[in-house]
């Protein structure tokens, strides 16, 4: 009966173990993502490989394919780009809103992220 218990506290411990990691990395890619916004925030479009200053799409595409690296797949309409600031001292903030869904044997959890470059 002892050894019963032993295996089935084992297949818990496992299980539970397997379900943290997988949210883990899911936190992990959404603080990469926060970084690399804050990265594509704070430099000049002539740092980034963009001719003249970078457009509202350009920094949309630029987030999709640093998310896409991470392993987040973005839409064109997950990505917030606003603007403030002068033309000598111009200030972007980025945002990316998703959801990820992490499947477990008999059951998935969703989870919502917002990444933003502050």
């Amino acid at each position: 009966m002892q050894r019963v218990i032993a295996i089935a506290g084992l297949f818990l411990f496992l299980f539970v173990l397997s379900a943290a990691w997988k949210v883990a990395t899911c936190e992990f890619a959404n603080y990469e993502l926060k970084d690399d916004l804050h990265d594509v925030a704070a430099m000049g479009s002539s740092r980034i490989g963009l001719l003249g200053d970078a457009s509202d799409n350009d920094l949309r595409d630029l987030v999709i394919q640093k998310a896409a690296g991470i392993g987040i797949p973005l839409l064109r309409d997950q990505v917030i780009v606003r603007r403030s600031g002068s033309k000598e001292n111009p200030e972007v903030f980025l945002a990316a809103r998703y959801r990820t869904r992490v499947s477990m044997p008999g059951f998935s959890l969703v989870f919502r992220f917002t990444a933003t470059s502050r």
